[in-house]
This record gives C-alpha cells, structure tokens and sequence, in this order.
C-alpha cells in the first residue's frame, strides 16, 4: 500500500471538515451524528475513521478552523490601544460598533454554528469542555478573546480614572456577553429565517450602540 504523504492526510481532513460544517447549517450541533458527517463527506464508514477516532474530534477541528479564521485580536488591540484609557468611552463605543460590523462580516452561516455550539454548551457541557481542551489559547473563541481583553481594560480604566462603576466589573461583563449573545441570535433570525416580527425593526447597529452606551454608564462615564 502506498504511503500517505502529509498533504493527502491533510486534505483528506478538511474534506471532512468541510462535510461537518454543511451538515452543522443542516442541523443542530446536538442532533448531529457521526453518520451524519460519513454520509455528507461521502467516506466509506472505514474511511473516515482513518482521519478521525469520533465526531467530536472532527468538530472541535472545525471550531478550531472557523476560529482561526475569524480572529479580533488585531483589531480589538488596535481599537483598545488608539483609546487608551483616557479616552475609553470611545474605546467601548468603537468596539460595540465593530461586533455590529463583526456579524456582517462573519456570515449568517458561521453564526448560526456558533449559537448552535452554545445550545451544546449548554445541552452538555462535560462533552464540551472535553472538546475545549483540544483547541487551546490559539484557536479559543473570538468572543472569549475579547470578554478577556475587555474585561481587563475596563479594570485600567477604572482605576486611572478613579471611577466608581455602579455595577462591578464582573457584572457588567456578564451583561455584556449576554447583550452580545441577544442581539447575535436576533441578527440570525432576521437575516436567516426572515421573521416577520423582526422585518425593518431589528437594527444590530443601534443596539450595539445603546450597548455601548449602557456600558459607559455602569462604568461612571458621562
């Protein structure tokens, strides 16, 4: 039998990948199968198991993937940096406006992944965390990046600012993340399942915007 060379091994991954992503715009993450994925990429049941051992190897590739290809960090350091801590109300701003840019430029598709990867999180959350361990500080979740990095920065400002914030840190946060979540799930809906409800009432941009400004306010901002 010939030898595999990397570059086949490789593709042969990404064609597999790719298979997982289709069938995750498909269906939930938590309904899905590893027959599910066998069928898509086309394998033989045999086959496919010579690239990966279960499902959730394959999906933690592809989490790895679409996080990788969709990283903030440079623009968030560049956003936090311009500011600095003087200016930090306009740090926030700037970065609430770029979640909203965030989501356009991301796609329908991938985020509709995401929010399916949180229902996951949520529906089993040991199988999850198994999964997390694979991908590492280098392929960790955008949003995660930037709740840290955040997280971090408004700490500075509150204490070069001597502020006094009418929530903690921590709280304020955690309304942040759940804001973002709220408004991404309704970008989705609008834009994937054109719910009426949602037709020429749902502006992301806005709401970011008042997120923004709910932030600044709970820091002790003007």
């Amino acid at each position: 039998m010939p030898r595999v060379t990397e570059e086949y091994y490789e593709i042969k991954k990404k064609e597999i990948i790719d298979a997982a992503y289709r069938v995750c715009l498909k269906k939930p993450i938590t309904a899905i199968e590893m027959k599910d994925v066998i069928a898509e990429a086309g394998y033989s049941h045999g086959a496919i198991y010579r690239y990966y051992k279960d499902l959730d190897e394959i999906l933690s590739d592809m989490v790895i993937r679409i996080n990788t290809e969709n990283r903030l960090d440079g623009k968030v350091e560049k956003i936090l940096s311009e500011a600095g801590t003087e200016n930090w109300e306009t740090g926030v701003r700037n970065i609430c406006s770029g979640l909203s840019d965030y989501l356009q430029k991301v796609g329908i598709d991938i985020l509709k992944v995401s929010i399916y990867c949180d229902v996951l999180a949520m529906s089993d959350p040991e199988r999850v965390l198994k999964m997390a361990e694979k991908l590492g500080n280098n392929a960790q979740s955008p949003m995660l990046y930037l709740t840290n990095r955040l997280s971090e920065y408004l700490t500075e400002v509150m204490k070069k600012n001597k502020l006094k914030p009418v929530k903690s840190i921590k709280e304020i946060m955690e309304f942040f993340v759940a804001s973002y979540h709220g408004i991404e799930t309704g970008y989705v809906l609008r834009e994937n399942y054109r719910a009426e409800l949602l037709r020429g009432s749902y502006k992301s941009d806005e709401m970011f915007s008042c997120l923004a400004e709910s932030m600044i306010f709970m820091m002790g901002g003007r």
